[in-house]
């Protein structure tokens, strides 16, 4: 829970935050979470599908917005790398959000 802390106000390096936070655990949290949707559809469950499906997913992807922007804002690099990583983490979000 502390590494979820510090993911949300931005204190863990933008490295860590986009790769581990957004890109590894986004790819888990999603996937899993789709899983259960469809599992819950093939059961004619579709409204505990819905629930399920964006309960986990939604939170977690705005979290790792919030931090992944929050870390690019005090990124010491390249500043156009902040800005792809910004940039990436919106539409990753968006994508894996509405889908």
């Amino acid at each position: 829970m502390k590494q979820i802390c510090r993911l949300w106000r931005g204190e863990l390096p933008l490295e860590n935050a986009f790769w581990n936070w957004g890109v590894f655990g986004g790819l888990i949290i999603n996937v899993a979470t789709t899983a259960l949707f469809l599992f819950f559809v093939k059961v004619d469950r579709p409204v505990s599908g819905l629930i399920v499906g964006y309960a986990f997913s939604w939170p977690y992807n705005i979290v790792v917005l919030v931090g992944v922007w929050r870390s690019a804002n005090r990124y010491a690099g390249e500043p156009r790398h902040a800005t792809l990583v910004r940039i990436v983490t919106l539409v990753g979000v968006i994508l894996l959000s509405v889908t």
